[in-house]
């Protein structure tokens, strides 16, 4: 049996997840180019940046600027990613970023330390300063992602009792800090799920967080990010991270090619959902021209399926003899 969702979420994330994973060199105008694309297909939540020490990713150092640049559409928020205070402070000195309260929690050490130079037990108990910082600028804090949910390259599987280990210190945070998650997201980062693992794991978050929404950010590293995608839409799942045009990875993830390390890529994942008549809110023959005008910056062969291939809209519309716009 299915419990498919009526609609899902999806929160963008290429313009910071793609760009960071690439050589510096491209303008601000044109990812600023790529996010007023995005912002046009019905995406309401687009990170557009990180705030990051621009000796460890420069692709990242004119974050502001890039912000400045942007012509916003109304209805849609801005967001930016941060890893330490000093990152926080700069982005919330740009007024055009869309601060919001998340906290960030690891199931594995190596990975952690490698992100944040501590161990995921200290890092867990230093998201109740997050608290109270995010407290103090008025944010509130609804979102709780737990990174490399499902196994780590330097590590390897997370098993079950080591992931309600660190949903239990989310937990702890939640309660001591009487803080309410709205949201707690499950971050594949480094690509170890497959369709099974998903359905314990939402599960296993369902049981410990019941008030709260379920979300994936899911990694396509290994082939399997749709297909893990379709085992959390038969679960309920209906948030969900992607990067248009499959773009990104993490530099920091221990993979040979980070190339191959990107999120789940916007547009299919929109298809999927709307073959299996689950509204997104997205016009998807715009995103399709927002991935390939990704493709167009960056300059070579994007790794999405149906920037390629064009959606079923126009061979459904010559096959019922009506006109369509669609490229294929």
């Amino acid at each position: 049996m299915t419990n498919f969702p009526r609609r899902i979420e999806i929160r963008e994330e290429g313009p910071r997840e793609g760009f960071q994973i690439e050589p510096p060199g491209f303008t601000v105008a044109q990812r600023a180019e790529l996010v007023e694309a995005l912002a046009g297909t019905g995406l309401r939540q687009i990170q557009v940046a990180s705030f990051v020490n621009p000796a460890r990713v420069p692709q990242m150092a004119d974050a502001p600027e890039l912000f400045r640049a942007i012509r916003k559409r109304p209805g849609v928020r801005y967001t930016a990613l941060w890893l330490n205070a000093n990152g926080f402070q700069r982005a919330a000195s740009v007024p055009e970023v869309d601060l919001e309260g998340s906290l960030y929690f690891y199931a594995t050490d190596a990975f952690c330390r490698m992100n944040n130079n501590a161990s995921a037990e200290a890092h867990a108990e230093a998201q109740r300063e997050w608290v109270q910082r995010y407290h103090e600028r008025g944010l509130p804090v609804e979102t709780a992602y737990l990174m490399t949910a499902f196994g780590c390259n330097f590590e390897g599987e997370v098993p079950l009792p080591r992931l309600r280990q660190a949903l239990q210190q989310m937990a702890r945070v939640q309660d001591e800090t009487s803080v309410r998650l709205q949201r707690v997201v499950l971050a594949d980062t480094v690509g170890w799920a497959n369709p099974e693992s998903v359905r314990e794991r939402v599960g296993l978050a369902r049981e410990m967080f019941p008030d709260a929404r379920i979300g994936l950010h899911l990694h396509d590293t290994r082939g399997l990010g749709l297909a893990n995608a379709y085992a959390a839409l038969k679960e309920g799942v209906d948030l969900f991270d992607s990067s248009v045009a499959g773009l990104g990875g993490c530099p920091f993830s221990g993979h040979v090619d980070h190339a191959a390390a990107g999120n789940i890529c916007t547009e299919d994942l929109v298809f999927l959902c709307h073959e299996l008549n689950i509204e997104t809110g997205v016009d998807l023959e715009r995103l399709v021209e927002a991935a390939r005008l990704a493709q167009r910056i960056i300059g070579r062969r994007l790794n999405g399926r149906l920037m390629h291939s064009g959606s079923l809209a126009a061979l459904r519309a010559a096959k019922n003899g009506s006109p369509t716009q669609e490229t294929p």
